[in-house]
């Protein structure tokens, strides 16, 4: 081995005897690799080291490889990212980097990566500075460029350099999404150059194209052609038109300044890279990203509800009620790897709440062999046979306390010790259920959201009479299911629900008071709400939103000014929303039926503040109460329960940021 004389703490460095120097990145007291400030500057020592080598022939190539068993490059370490709080700051951060990658770029010997895992953000920009990229056909593999999602795009030359190699349409379409990308994708698009069976065969597959000299190709003549005038200017204004289906410019406007970049520079390599630094500097000081990086950070202090090294696994679960949430719940487990009985009374209920799940399945599981293995898992149980083998048994059967009370007290004796017994309701309190129960303790609330495959965040419900650790069995389990726990005390509504319903029940007010269905949703979508109030009440179910309205009536008056609602009416006539085809809106092929309503876009914008106040008062109340445990679990629980918008950056923090702009409702003041 060739000695190299480098101190270095986050990146291992070896030259072996046939002049191949292996650059190792394996970052200290961190679970995964991400591009901070010292592994930046650890990096930028190695290439200096490596020109030199280089040019006195010392080395012949460079394979750049992962220490870490389950990625290669998170990205960024977005940790560091709040203290560059100027745009100079950002500047200075980000233009050493690329001029170091682009010293990668111009070593005189091969530069191969070899990639397991995830290869997102920054990471992508490094393997992107390489002269080859092999990744591994694992579908542990994901490439792509997140940083929209926190409010940016690529800012260390990615955008030219994905462009450069995979041509404009599909890398403005990666970068415009944030998606990842399986391996196969990524090679057919000319991310990754080729691929392994796995990480077994990386090192030597690296080692192989850097003996071969191997160079990546960059995008075909074709792809090019969309690089030029005109053909640039019409792909902007079509990406332009897309991304606007799918989000306000004034409200994320990362996506929107990528395309103006790309409109404008996309002809020239060198331009683009030049005007990326100055168009992504304004992005990471304004207030979206800032927001969006706090969202962020937000999902990993639910994950972290789940206590690390639990002893508790799941792999079999029993779901009590076959109906669609019932149903959902064991399709998802199933998804997730679990093995899932599934019981109820009837055994075409079954029969069809299985069926239902093969969208979701099919999703999850490309083969045919996972997918086949998958259905196999997912199990009939009409007589509950499957109970005792359960480690997890959840009931998602009609919300009525007498109902559930037996069907508990019923079941209690035939579980294995150990398993954790859980309800699903959504509206009873958790005390109340286990109150006839031997061992009251063990009950605990596991709330999921419809639709379960799609709704991040699990409520795991504490009541009074839990035991602590049952409840982290059950952040565990929903941990597993790839959701974010939120432990929530046992009242009324939880958090979500809670929080929710007067939200809501403003928007059904104002709609009898006279204003139009269509302008309460326009105001809540201009405020960032991803579907307005009237619209989510049919999505959800009238009924079901009298029922949680009943019981978080709080006196007589105010269920007697239910009773008395639109509301109740379209709910006593059968027009219970979408599922029904009328509610407050007619439905026709799944989607309402509105009519055109001049907008003013100050006063919508007025009104979408004024809809949201009562929520946010109620979030208020439930830090006071102590729902749950902080202000910053009740924006995560608020975010990722109802979709609050992601850009302010949760219901409590926008209060806080902007108090004159998120006061007490007008109507909750004069009250």
């Amino acid at each position: 081995m060739i000695e190299h004389g480098l101190t270095l703490e986050d990146w291992r460095l070896e030259v072996d005897r046939e002049g191949i120097a292996w650059l190792v990145f394996d970052r200290a007291g961190e679970p995964v690799n991400s591009l901070g400030r010292r592994p930046l500057e650890e990096l930028a020592e190695f290439v200096g080291w490596a020109e030199k080598a280089a040019r006195d022939k010392s080395i012949r190539g460079v394979g750049i490889l992962s220490g870490k068993p389950s990625s290669f490059i998170v990205g960024a370490d977005i940790r560091e990212f709040d203290a560059l709080d100027t745009e100079a700051k950002v500047v200075d951060a980000i233009t050493p980097v690329n001029q170091m990658l682009d010293r990668i770029e111009a070593l005189p010997v091969p530069v191969v990566c070899g990639i397991h895992g995830h290869c997102l953000g920054g990471g992508l920009e490094l393997a992107l500075a390489c002269d080859f990229r092999i990744g591994t056909r694992d579908d542990a593999t994901r490439v792509g460029f997140p940083e929209v999602k926190l409010g940016l795009f690529p800012g260390f030359n990615g955008t030219a350099r994905a462009i450069r190699h995979a041509g404009a349409l599909s890398a403005m379409q990666n970068m415009l999404t944030g998606s990842m990308l399986r391996a196969n994708v990524a090679r057919r698009l000319g991310y990754l150059d080729s691929l392994v069976p796995g990480p077994l065969e990386l090192k030597w597959a690296v080692r192989r194209a850097i003996l071969r000299k191997r160079k990546s190709r960059p995008a075909g003549a074709v792809s090019r052609v969309l690089t030029q005038w005109p053909a640039r200017g019409l792909l902007a204004g079509k990406l332009r038109k897309e991304t606007a289906k799918k989000v306000r410019e004034t409200h994320y406007p990362a996506p929107f300044r990528l395309i103006n970049l790309f409109e404008r520079y996309g002809g020239s390599h060198a331009a683009l890279k030049r005007e990326e630094t100055k168009a992504f500097a304004p992005l990471m000081v304004g207030e979206t990203s800032r927001n969006l990086r706090r969202v962020f950070q937000l999902s990993e202090m639910l994950k972290a509800q789940a206590p690390k090294g639990a002893d508790f696994k799941v792999r079999h679960v029993h779901v009590i009620g076959a109906g669609v949430m019932g149903a959902d719940i064991a399709g998802w487990c199933v998804a997730s790897g679990m093995q899932a009985s599934l019981q109820d009374l009837s055994a075409e209920q079954i029969s069809k709440g299985i069926a239902a799940q093969d969208k979701t399945l099919k999703r999850r599981f490309r083969s045919r062999a996972e997918l086949d293995a998958a259905k196999a898992r997912l199990i009939a149980d009409p007589d509950g046979t499957y109970l005792p083998r359960a480690d997890l048994v959840i009931e998602a059967i009609v919300e009525r306390l007498d109902v559930k009370q037996k069907l508990f007290q019923d079941i209690e004796g035939r579980l294995k010790p150990g398993a954790v017994l859980a309800t699903n309701t959504s509206s009873l309190m958790i005390e109340d259920i286990a109150s006839g129960l031997a061992e009251p303790a063990r009950l605990i609330g596991i709330h999921f959201f419809n639709p379960v495959a799609q709704m991040p965040l699990v409520e795991v419900i504490h009541g009074a009479q839990c035991r602590e650790d049952e409840v982290e069995k059950g952040c565990v389990f929903v941990a597993a299911l790839g959701k974010f726990p939120l432990i929530a005390k046992s009242v009324p509504g939880f958090l979500v629900n809670r929080v929710l319903a007067p939200y809501m029940f403003e928007a059904f007010q104002r709609v009898e008071d006279g204003e139009a269905k269509e302008t309460i949703d326009e105001a809540a979508k201009a405020f960032g709400m991803p579907m307005g109030p009237i619209e989510l009440a049919d999505t959800v179910g009238l009924d079901v939103c009298l029922h949680v309205g009943e019981i978080l009536a709080t006196d007589g008056e105010a269920k007697e000014r239910l009773a008395r609602s639109r509301l109740a009416r379209n709910v006593a006539g059968k027009r219970l929303g979408k599922k029904s085809g009328e509610g407050f809106y007619v439905w026709k092929d799944g989607k309402p039926q509105r009519k055109e309503t001049p907008q003013d876009q100050t006063n919508l914008e007025e009104l979408g503040k004024a809809l949201v106040a009562p929520l946010i008062d109620e979030c208020e109340r439930c830090l006071a109460d102590g729902v749950v445990a902080n202000a910053d679990l009740i924006d995560a629980g608020v975010i990722f329960g109802t979709g609050f918008a992601p850009f302010r950056g949760g219901p409590l923090h926008y209060r806080r940021t902007h108090a004159t702009a998120a006061s007490v409702s007008p109507r909750a003041a004069a009250e």
